[in-house]
């Protein structure tokens, strides 16, 4: 039975995540440049969760390694570990907004939405063939395929349908809002999130997931920060305006829609939150609409169902198998999900 506040709290945090791009037009509006916005959210967001980690000793915990792995890490490993969740803040987070702020600049935020919102099928072509994951005719079930001690499969039917999708989210595109280098740097952006979720995937299941956010944080900050300092520096000349749609990036699509996401993974399992994430575009399309006067073709919102459904098939058949061995007689078993489900 879905637990309601759990996808309360899944759709919530979609919500925080899908108003980031209108955030970000609204302080473009007020003078903030690209550089100093993603600045100051990861900042003031690395400060935020740092507080919070205080504030609840409980969030510190650590987190069960693989099976096989002893319970206490030595030192080196642990090292490592944290210098490769400061290292995916510091490389792949920091390069993904970049390139999504920078082509949020040229384009629409509804079309800038829909083109990012590809990188759950990119994860899964890079599973496939990375040998994670392996393609099938029908919906096969990643999770109970892992549990049987064989390559998981993939339905060719979701990614064709995304890929259909994608080329009407773009064929559709004839208003002057379009434009070809940011729908480059949006496909850049969901690229580079592709990248920074398989290496992500590698770590999420170590860390507890508020240190391994703060620590992601931190290190995109670090980067920003330094490369401030080698272009002359931040600019703050920008109206009052600016900081509040700056606080809400940095507290609404990053704090509050992270930690709203953990606590509805923790009751839904990671499948339902996975299938409920993809309201984060609808929000963002529906916002746009309503605040900066945007609108989709026809084509385009079919494109964007497409792609929509098709994140949503390649997560259907795992909730299904997971809801089975929960009712089932047997002891309970550790389901690996897609690793997508690691948020911005």
């Amino acid at each position: 039975m879905l637990n309601r506040m759990g996808a309360a709290l899944c759709l919530l945090s979609a919500a925080c995540f899908g108003a980031m791009a209108i955030f970000g037009k609204l302080a473009y509006q007020a003078g903030v440049s690209p550089g100093t916005l993603l600045l100051v959210r990861f900042s003031l967001a690395a400060a935020l969760l740092g507080m919070v980690l205080l504030a609840r000793q409980d969030l510190r915990r650590e987190a069960p390694g693989p099976p096989g792995e002893p319970a206490d890490r030595p030192a080196a490993a642990r090292r490592r570990l944290l210098a490769t969740a400061v290292g995916l803040g510091a490389v792949g987070y920091a390069t993904q907004a970049s390139l999504f702020f920078s082509a949020l600049q040229l384009m629409d935020a509804s079309l800038l939405s829909l083109i990012l919102y590809t990188y759950p099928v990119l994860v899964t072509v890079a599973a496939v063939l990375l040998g994670r994951d392996r393609l099938t005719p029908g919906r096969g079930g990643p999770a109970a395929v892992r549990r049987r001690g064989r390559t998981p499969r993939v339905p060719r039917a979701a990614l064709v349908a995304a890929s259909c999708g994608t080329l009407l989210v773009l064929l559709g595109a004839g208003g002057v809002s379009f434009h070809p280098r940011g729908a480059l740097l949006a496909f850049g952006a969901a690229i580079t999130y592709t990248g920074y979720i398989l290496v992500a995937d590698t770590v999420v299941h170590r860390l507890p997931p508020v240190v391994l956010s703060a620590l992601v944080m931190a290190g995109a900050a670090g980067t920003l920060g330094a490369r401030a300092l080698l272009t002359g520096g931040v600019d703050l000349d920008f109206r009052m305006p600016g900081w509040f749609w700056l606080a809400c990036i940095a507290v609404v699509s990053t704090v509050l829609a992270m930690l709203t996401f953990f606590a509805g993974l923790k009751r839904t399992g990671p499948s339902t939150a996975a299938i409920l994430s993809t309201f984060e575009p609808v929000v963002t399309t529906g916002l746009a609409a309503l605040t900066l006067g945007e609108s989709l073709s026809a084509v385009q919102l079919v494109g964007g169902v497409l792609v929509l459904s098709s994140v949503a098939v390649l997560q259907v058949r795992p909730a299904r198998n997971q809801d089975r061995d929960a009712a089932g007689p047997s002891a309970p078993v550790q389901l690996a999900g897609q690793p997508w489900r690691v948020r911005r």
